[in-house]
């Protein structure tokens, strides 16, 4: 198929999350008659769980850059700069699009070596300019960020909230930026198998008057699952009949174990690891639950809201575009006793549940869908390459 336009896109690596499901919906399901698009990332670190098997169920042709990783290591950055440039030169890409922060670094740099210069696009799924490191290294971030943006055509947040942190860091001018929410695949999540629920809560231990709730993410400082853990049992010691089941894992998984059972929650909380019935345990919860320090947008709580699922989520990042008033609570980061009443408040109201979950429902599939993010994606790059064939 001559005259497809080539995009090259970069991920650091494609672990469980979101950036890594986003970049394999965009990468295989692009218009194929039109986009020819290679996908490369680094690999998973240890203990983490890869979604390339996901990329591959969606068509997407993926290679490894084998020194590309999160971590700063200004050696294996070399080397992964010189990866990508040969792949670059060997693709001639149109477009390069980077996602997460050290693939930006990488595939940005690469692209300054491609003649012609091809279209170069970043996008944010969130950002750790602010609340994660010390001065020093926020502003080092900060300045190769900006330099970085000098040389894009346009930068992406994945909700409002990231690209007004964005421009208010000063990484770039408004002007630059623009907001394409996330699209999923979420189908599926609207067609659980009908006995599923009443399965998985037998096999979970779940009484009929007990309230389910899931958390489902790494089990990593970001997510601040302690705070969840103490939510829950600051709930069910004032009667709340609320059990978590915590879908994921990661390198604090012991340290939970261990404070859930310090915490006297016992069987309340089922450490559940990665799973590929998250579907089918996302019908049998009741509710969702979000207890992160920080985040971009949530795949956790749109695939949850598709289902029918309310949620009870702390204020941080897109969260307020995903959880409104009408689909669920929304509470400060960090507060315990907050969240200990949202869980509460849906666990004892069976009609609010209901109505959250329907609205949040009908909000997800209206903004969420992978058919709006692809004509999103379609729209950006028809504008930027028309202004470049303009300007040249």
């Amino acid at each position: 198929m001559a005259g497809r336009i080539r995009v090259l896109r970069a991920i650091a690596r494609l672990n469980m999350g979101g950036p890594a499901y986003h970049v394999s919906l965009l990468s295989g399901l692009l218009d194929p008659e039109r986009y020819e698009t290679l996908l490369v990332s680094g690999r998973v670190g240890p203990g983490e769980e890869e979604l390339a098997d996901v990329a591959a169920r969606y068509g997407a042709r993926h290679e490894y850059i084998e020194h590309l990783g999160p971590e700063i290591d200004p050696r294996r950055d070399l080397r992964a700069l010189r990866e990508m440039t040969r792949i670059a030169r060997d693709f001639e890409p149109h477009v390069v699009h980077t996602h997460t922060a050290k693939a930006g670094m990488v595939g940005r740099t690469a692209a300054l070596a491609l003649r012609p210069r091809p279209v170069v696009i970043h996008t944010y799924h969130g950002h750790v300019l602010e609340g994660y490191f010390g001065p020093a290294r926020n502003a080092l971030y900060r300045s190769i960020e900006r330099a970085l943006g000098l040389g894009s055509d346009a930068l992406v947040g994945v909700s409002t909230r990231t690209v007004e942190d964005l421009v208010r860091l000063r990484i770039a001018p408004r002007r630059k930026f623009r907001a394409i929410p996330l699209g999923l695949d979420l189908d599926p999540f609207t067609r659980p198998d009908p006995g599923a629920r009443e399965r998985l809560r037998a096999r979970l231990g779940v009484g009929e008057e007990e309230v389910l709730l899931q958390f489902t993410g790494r089990l990593v400082p970001i997510k601040r699952v302690d705070v969840a853990l103490r939510a829950l049992a600051a709930a069910r010691a004032k009667g709340t009949a609320a059990r978590l089941a915590i879908v994921g894992d990661g390198e604090l998984r012991a340290e939970l174990e261990a404070l859930a059972a310090q915490l006297g929650l016992g069987e309340a909380v089922s450490f559940l690891g990665y799973r590929s019935d998250l579907v089918d345990l996302t019908a049998a919860s009741d509710a969702a639950l979000l207890t992160s320090a920080n985040e971009g947008t949530p795949v956790a709580l749109i695939e949850a809201s598709a289902a029918g699922r309310p949620s009870v989520a702390t204020d941080v990042g897109g969260v307020r575009e995903v959880v409104t008033g009408e689909t669920g609570v929304v509470v400060a980061e960090g507060d315990v006793d907050a969240l200990a009443a949202g869980i509460a408040r849906l666990a004892e109201s069976p009609e609010e549940r209901e109505r959250m979950g329907a609205a949040a429902r009908e909000h997800a599939l209206g903004r969420y869908s992978v058919k709006r993010l692809l004509a999103d994606v379609d729209a950006l790059y028809g504008e930027l390459r028309a202004t470049r064939r303009g300007l040249g």
